[in-house]
């Protein structure tokens, strides 16, 4: 007896590899419901990439707004200064 009719599996069952190697069987009702989801739109109404949960301070503007080099210029400055007066209190300093 073959491992098929051992387990009574079907004869269409397909065996797959995954990239980390992994062995999979899977049916021909398995590859139609994956096809299926491969060929639904994903795309939702409302959503807007820049608005995902992972992405903190990203942010749509209008076409050709940038924002000004100054605010970045004033960030760093506000940031060293911090940084500055913060070690400036760090005993055995040169």
């Amino acid at each position: 007896m073959s491992s098929q009719e051992q387990t009574g599996t079907s004869s269409r069952a397909q065996h797959i590899t995954t990239k980390t190697g992994r062995i999979l069987r899977i049916t021909d009702a398995q590859i139609a419901a994956i096809a299926a989801q491969k060929s639904a739109p994903t795309a939702q109404p409302g959503f807007d990439p820049a608005r995902r949960k992972d992405v903190l301070f990203r942010v749509r503007r209008a076409e050709g707004h940038e924002i000004s080099s100054w605010w970045m210029i004033g960030a760093f400055l506000l940031t060293s200064g911090i940084v500055v007066a913060l070690l400036s209190g760090v005993p055995g300093g040169a």
